[in-house]
């Protein structure tokens, strides 16, 4: 089937090789003709139309199949079938709202137990032998481990995916990590913060994450004191937080330094404390205005500029719609945004309702991160599994290591994304899922029954107060990755995960053996991918391979 593209689709089409994946303005398939013209559907697939025959009535706001799964995997993750089937037929205003009215702020999946275990005080870390303090160092790594694994179980069984989205959104954007956090407590700790305000206000987020004990180990603030101002904070929150680069000036950063300070940790707890005697309060001048501020007097003024809503929203658009915002479309979302008090779903409903958010040509032009390509995979195809150890690994293979971003800036995403590596990387992951096809029995944990019973679906916790060596034991037991069978009663493929490609393929009448037909073919390829494959598929393929295929294929890294 021939597909015209316009020069917006040109720019979607993928090259694929094996040294990168990259965007490309000049692969045309043959024959394809370029066109500025207006798009309808056809068959599941966009095509030029003159624009007498656009029209602008409520029945083309209505979301098909193709609308449904592009808007879920833009906001979310990529659907499975159930979803999906509860935005068939909606308005994109109700579609906007139903997500956005979905949103949670609490995770389903318990905690560990040790998130609640005190850290231990100066005295008893003193105390330890060399041995003592490797082994605690271990345990430490050894948490961050389970911590993560137990972050992909959440956005695997979660019923708001919008809601982990935004929580990794907003842990990208206010970056902590390992590398200077030494206790995961502190770290899913800021990740309740971050998923408790994740569709929030921002203003409150802000106030929040600048006194999170993780933060202000990772930017330095509890070093912070008068006579010797740390200007880590003070310098980030404006060009990272807020402002944007070129938008404060050196006084600026020196003089917010002196209101921070007196923000601090207890040695012991590792709890925030406010410090009177530490705190510097002199008279202060920040972007113009003067007086003796503390801390939150100098975010309220950041909050209060015009640039940190655009700033923001920038941000958003760049997440959800395109790396290149348009600031006509852009200027009148950042302003409701901060004449709401910097209510984000004020912000994000008016991103997700924009033209740009539907425009045909926004779509196949973001790269999906590590996270939504293996939790999308997996809940896409309703993949069973046991642990989900093995997905965190892999997610850290493809340049995504939770809690444990690579600087201050976070991960820039986009095509970074994709390298040799990452790229086939991600091509061995799907091999590992069409090799766990076998029909062996139901497996351990399906995504289907994610909300019949997320309780079931918590990591071991760590028994509090158990001696070192144990807890390491427990841990590493539960890291059992793909290389075998992961505990009895588990089947179908490695590690426990189980593909069940014959269900899954029945939805559009065919099976994995079979031949599957021109009409067959198109509906997998709308099932999986944002547009056209960019590879040729063999002929006479199986649905199996023929599926397999379309899942290799660089449009899949696209949504």
């Amino acid at each position: 089937m021939m597909r015209l593209l316009t020069r917006g689709h040109c720019r979607r089409r993928f090259a694929a090789s094996a040294i990168a994946l990259a965007v490309s303005a000049s692969v045309l398939p043959a024959g394809a003709a370029q066109s500025g013209a207006l798009h309808v559907r056809h068959s599941g697939h966009h095509v030029p139309m003159d624009s007498e025959s656009a029209g602008a009535g409520s029945e083309q706001n209505m979301l098909d199949a193709d609308d449904a799964r592009f808007f879920l995997t833009r906001v979310g993750f990529a659907p499975d079938s159930a979803e999906l089937a509860q935005y068939v037929g909606l308005t994109r205003e109700q579609a906007v709202d139903k997500v956005l009215a979905s949103a949670g702020t609490e995770a389903v999946t318990p905690l560990p137990d040790w998130v609640l275990e005190p850290i231990p005080t100066r005295e008893t870390r003193n105390a330890w032998t060399d041995d003592q303090r490797r082994d605690a160092q271990r345990l430490r790594a050894l948490r961050y481990e389970l911590l993560r694994a137990w972050w992909v179980r959440e956005m695997l069984v979660t019923p708001s995916p919008l809601t982990e989205r935004m929580t990794l959104f907003w842990h990208n954007h206010f970056t902590s990590g390992q590398d200077k956090v030494p206790y995961p407590q502190q770290m899913a700790l800021q990740n309740m913060v971050l998923r408790r305000n994740a569709l929030g206000h921002f203003g409150e987020l802000l106030h929040d994450v600048a006194k999170d004990p993780a933060m202000l180990q990772y930017l330095d603030g509890a070093s912070n004191r008068k006579g010797k101002p740390n200007e880590n904070f003070a310098r980030e929150v404006m060009e990272l937080f807020t402002l944007g680069e070129g938008r404060y000036s050196q006084r600026d950063v020196s003089e917010a330094a002196r209101a921070y300070t007196g923000w601090s940790l207890d040695p012991d707890t590792q709890a925030f404390v406010w410090r009177a005697n530490q705190h510097d309060d002199g008279e202060k001048t920040v972007l113009g205005e003067t007086g003796r501020f503390d801390g939150d007097q100098v975010l309220d003024i950041l909050l209060a500029r015009a640039d940190t809503a655009t700033f923001v929203t920038t941000k958003l658009w760049r997440e959800f719609i395109s790396d290149t915002p348009e600031p006509s479309s852009l200027a009148p979302i950042a302003a409701r945004f901060r004449a709401s008090h910097y209510d984000i779903k004020v912000a994000l409903r008016g991103m997700f309702l924009s033209d740009a958010f539907w425009d045909d040509d926004k779509r196949g032009v973001l790269v999906k991160s590590p996270v939504e390509f293996v939790v999308g995979t997996l809940r896409a195809f309703d993949i069973g599994y046991g642990s989900t150890a093995p997905f965190a690994l892999q997610i850290r293979a493809f340049g995504e290591n939770l809690f444990y971003p690579p600087n201050v800036k976070g991960w820039p995403g986009g095509t970074t994304w994709i390298n040799s590596s990452t790229l086939l990387a991600r091509k061995q992951f799907v091999e590992q899922l069409f090799r766990a096809t076998e029909a062996a029995g139901p497996p351990p944990t399906t995504l289907p029954a994610r909300a019949r019973s997320a309780a079931s679906n918590a990591l071991p916790g760590m028994p509090t107060g158990a001696p070192l060596q144990r807890a390491m034991a427990h841990a590493a037991q539960s890291q059992r990755g793909y290389g075998g069978r992961s505990g009895q009663g588990e089947q179908g493929g490695q590690g426990g995960v189980r593909f069940d490609i014959g269900t899954w393929l029945a939805r559009y009448n065919t099976a994995p053996t079979a031949r599957p037909g021109l009409s067959a073919e198109l509906q997998l390829q709308h099932a999986v991918l944002p547009l056209p494959p960019v590879d040729a598929i063999e002929t006479d393929s199986t649905a199996g391979a023929y599926l397999e295929a379309l899942l290799m294929d660089p449009a899949y890294q696209l949504k």
